[in-house]
């Protein structure tokens, strides 16, 4: 059997979390398996399942808080441990810190991934500098070159390496996004939202999330539909914020934060619209998750590839046109209802986003 070490989970089940568990638990894990290494002594997202599908967790602490401790972790880690690994798969969203595909390379591990998962800086400006200088040197270290979608292998790789950098889809498990009557129900009834006209979205709260360009354009549109309400599940730095914007807003009953949520099924099924108004992306598996549900998406155009449309119900909108126009298009698309389920899944097979399928790809590309 082979093991591949794998760095990306955290203790925040966002994108880069949703992707990596969804390809492990659909890999042939009698012929591969995952092991993790995770930059924290915190329990990561998923960790009870990773361990009880197989994998291990290497925990040690991040470099950001203490590098000589960092150094000398992730040293015995590879020590004691790196014959075991056929492949090391590095899923990050910047080149900031490489050190574990250099230490990979150090150790003999022969198939080294590195797995661009976003198109632009979201970290510091030094990081950002970190970035670029590493962008230069990832061909040394790595030894294969995926990315999420074509942004983000532009994001990752040079000239020199673009022509090798391979689409990894972030692919989803559409069973189990399917909408659920019962659970629309059930979250409904909990919170008095029954006669309600949900607008949702779920996403880290930060600037490249955009929430708070979704909170100006719900207060317009609620003062035209005041049984309107909009439901944002997630947790992160801009929370604070985004809770005062709508406090002046006097919006307190309108707006809802439901913090982190493991069934994302329920609260997609709980939505009749999806809104995604992203700065920048790379390919986001939420807006997958949104149309597996079936329900409609009002998106920002030229944010995310097109090919990620898989529904009639999915609207692009340019974020330059402004609050009025996003308003005005939630009017119109407020009829649409969702679409079948036997329509999106030949869709998500079709254009490979389907996971059973995309996740046998993956198995012969790290088992090669």
């Amino acid at each position: 059997m082979n093991r591949v070490l794998v760095f990306g989970m955290t203790p925040n089940p966002g994108g880069v979390e949703k992707v990596i568990i969804n390809y492990y638990r659909n890999i042939d894990r009698n012929s591969l398996q995952f092991d993790f290494l995770c930059n924290t002594h915190e329990k990561v997202a998923y960790e009870e399942e990773l361990l009880a599908m197989g994998g291990r967790t290497f925990h040690i602490t991040a470099r950001s808080e203490n590098r000589a401790v960092y150094k000398k972790e992730l040293e015995e880690v590879f020590a004691e441990h790196a014959q075991e690994w056929s492949a090391i798969w590095v899923n990050v969203s910047s080149l900031a810190n490489i050190d574990y595909l250099k230490i990979a390379k150090k150790y003999g591990i022969s198939k080294r991934i590195i797995h661009s998962h976003n198109s632009r800086n979201m970290d510091s400006k030094l990081r950002g500098i970190l970035h670029y200088f590493n962008k230069s040197q990832i061909g040394k270290y790595a030894t294969d070159f995926w990315a999420c979608s074509g942004d983000a292998a532009k994001w990752f790789y040079n000239n020199r390496l673009i022509n090798q950098a391979v689409i990894i889809r972030n692919a989803i498990d559409i069973e189990a996004m399917k909408f659920d009557g019962e659970k629309r129900k059930a979250i409904r009834a909990e919170h008095g939202w029954e006669n309600r006209y949900i607008i949702g979205n779920i996403g880290r709260l930060h600037f490249q999330k955009n929430q708070s360009f979704m909170i100006d354009v719900f207060q317009m549109y609620h003062q035209y539909y005041p049984e309107s309400l909009l439901v944002i599940v997630g947790q992160g730095e801009d929370e604070e914020m985004l809770k005062t914007k709508v406090k002046n807003y006097k919006l307190q009953n309108d707006v809802f934060f439901a913090g982190v949520q493991s069934d994302i099924q329920g609260w997609l099924s709980c939505f009749d619209l999806f809104l995604f108004p992203s700065v920048f992306e790379g390919l986001s598996v939420v807006a997958l998750e949104a149309q597996g549900n079936g329900v409609p998406v009002l998106a920002s155009e030229g944010v995310i590839p097109d090919d990620v449309k898989m529904c009639g119900n999915f609207r692009f909108l340019s974020l330059e046109k402004g609050v009025n126009a996003w308003k005005e298009e939630i009017e119109k698309m407020r009829p649409l209802g969702r679409e079948e389920y036997d329509s999106i899944k030949k869709n998500f097979v079709n254009k490979g986003f389907d996971i059973k399928t995309e996740a046998a790809k993956l198995q012969c590309r790290m088992e090669s």
